[in-house]
């Protein structure tokens, strides 16, 4: 059996690979986020994704047998990729544009074994309530949004903005549950590896 490596710094990713029983080690894989100009937001996360993986691969000594999964969330409103905020105007901007309308979030999830890289790309649909400025101005102070992408985190605080969801809640999170496993299963690492038949 291959084993997982995982190119993401997030705790969350951790704790949804976790949750469904896949042993997996953090791999280090620093690459560049900017946006290519008018590159589609799918290509976008999915390139980020891949790009984390294929770097994740490249950074261990002698990879055989090895997976490693990389994963990029992003949030689209009016077209526009709404990254990590990276000030408190920005986070408030972000946050007063998501006010009292929905917006996607795209998660996409990349594995890599060094031969081949296979994608999948997850949409889901977040609506907000309305959020006040004051709303807002304290949800940055309490320091979550700063390195959220879309400058909120669903399963945190700002669960308290969301009036519904259409789509994969762990994808919102961060890393689509349903078709992560589906594509390690592909790659031959199962899930629940943590339970015994009895």
């Amino acid at each position: 059996m291959n084993s997982l490596y995982l190119a993401s710094g997030s705790p969350r990713r951790r704790e949804l690979l976790t949750q469904i029983g896949v042993p997996f080690t953090v791999v280090g894989a620093s690459i560049d986020e900017t946006p290519i100009a008018n590159e589609p937001a799918v290509a976008y996360v999915e390139r980020l994704a891949r790009g984390k993986a294929v770097a994740g691969f490249a950074a261990l000594e002698q990879p055989s047998d090895v997976c490693v999964l990389g994963a990029d969330t992003a949030v689209i409103v009016d077209g526009r990729i709404l990254g990590k905020p990276v000030d408190q105007a920005d986070a408030l901007a972000m946050l007063m544009a998501l006010s009292d309308r929905e917006h996607e979030v795209l998660t996409a999830i990349a594995l890599t074994d060094g031969q081949r890289c296979e994608t999948r790309c997850v949409s889901s649909r977040v609506r907000f309530r309305r959020v006040s400025v004051e709303e807002a101005t304290t949800y940055w102070h309490s320091g979550e949004p700063q390195d959220k992408a879309g400058g909120y985190a669903i399963q945190g605080l700002g669960s308290v903005f969301v009036a519904g969801l259409s789509g994969s809640y762990s994808a919102v999170v961060g890393l689509p549950v349903c078709e992560t496993a589906q594509l390690l299963d592909q790659f031959g690492i199962p899930c629940w590896q943590n339970l015994t038949v009895r």
